[in-house]
């Protein structure tokens, strides 16, 4: 009769069976653990001190939206239910405020990823000078929001001696328009689409880098062309990345100001959500109101914020 012996090997893979198949011990049970208080005793003044910082004032800033609080009647200040949160809801400024928000975060983040995809795809390749062509390209976004905004205000869209213009005189054309007059709405676009192209670029070519070699290798074995290549194994590899990028575009443009208060101060048609809270506290000093379209302002960003969470984890699970 022949009898079979435990190796070590099948030893250590029940024992590592056996560890999976143990339930895992929930947040609390971690939390309390005594251990795990010595391990995360040193992060609690950190913790204290970012909800201080953080949450104490939103809690005050989600009161006072419940409030009528204006500082023309100081006398007059109690609570008003639903009020601001109505008038922010039925306002028309506010309502053209919100769709110019769409249009200039959705312009912006969908031609930004574009151009992005593209530049990585040509930064991508080897060529003499590659180090130094993407230090320039990253350059843009390295700029004080405040200090690009005037750098196209009166460098490149000043009718006088900006840089448009001169082109146009240079090439013989009699039209000398004002463009942030006549095309504000543009303006502002293309100064943000300049801006952000750099940071989608920035995560884009990373996607690129990670593209399995392997595979590449099998499709050129295989006779497949660029196009195909591009399609079937580049598009879909970057799908989580132009998401990624497209989310973190989303958040950032929502919560655009310096350039729209440094070209236009809010004017022709251009008061995204962020500038129209801050005319209604610092112009109306109507703080009420101007909490009520702050907190829909953070409800509306950390909304686009869960999904972006998810698929970082998703994109981290997987890779």
């Amino acid at each position: 009769m022949a009898t079979t012996t435990a190796t070590p090997l099948d030893t250590k893979a029940e024992a590592k069976a056996a560890k999976k198949k143990e339930p895992k011990p929930s947040f609390n049970e971690r939390w309390l653990d005594k251990k795990g208080w010595i391990r995360r005793f040193p992060l609690l003044p950190a913790l204290v001190f970012t909800i201080i910082l953080t949450q104490i004032p939103f809690v005050a800033t989600i009161i006072i939206s419940f409030m009528n609080w204006e500082a023309q009647n100081p006398t007059e200040i109690a609570f008003g239910t639903l009020d601001n949160y109505v008038q922010v809801f039925t306002d028309p400024a506010l309502r053209s405020s919100v769709f110019f928000t769409i249009v200039l975060t959705v312009t912006v983040v969908l031609v930004s990823l574009a151009l992005g995809l593209g530049i990585s795809l040509l930064l991508n390749r080897k060529f003499f000078g590659r180090g130094a062509v993407r230090t320039m390209m990253i350059t843009p976004f390295l700029i004080v929001p405040v200090a690009a905004a005037l750098l196209w205000k009166h460098a490149i869209y000043n009718p006088v001696y900006g840089l448009l213009n001169g082109l146009l005189t240079l090439v013989g054309a009699e039209a000398q328009p004002d463009w942030i007059t006549e095309f504000p709405r543009l303006a502002i676009e293309v100064q943000l689409i300049w801006y952000w192209t750099p940071f989608m670029t920035l995560i884009l070519l990373a996607g690129l880098q990670s593209r399995p070699g392997d595979i590449l290798e099998a499709a050129n074995v295989d006779g497949a062309s660029a196009w195909q290549t591009f399609r079937f194994i580049t598009m879909p590899h970057m799908r989580r990345y132009l998401e990624l990028g497209g989310l973190l575009g989303s958040i950032y443009v929502i919560q655009t100001f310096d350039t729209v208060f440094v070209m236009t101060a809010g004017s022709l048609g251009t008061a995204n959500l962020p500038f129209t809270v801050y005319e209604t506290l610092y112009s109306a000093q109507n703080y009420g109101l101007a909490s009520a379209q702050g907190v829909v302002v953070v409800i509306f960003s950390i909304a686009i914020a869960t999904f972006l969470l998810r698929t970082v984890s998703t994109l981290f699970e997987e890779s």
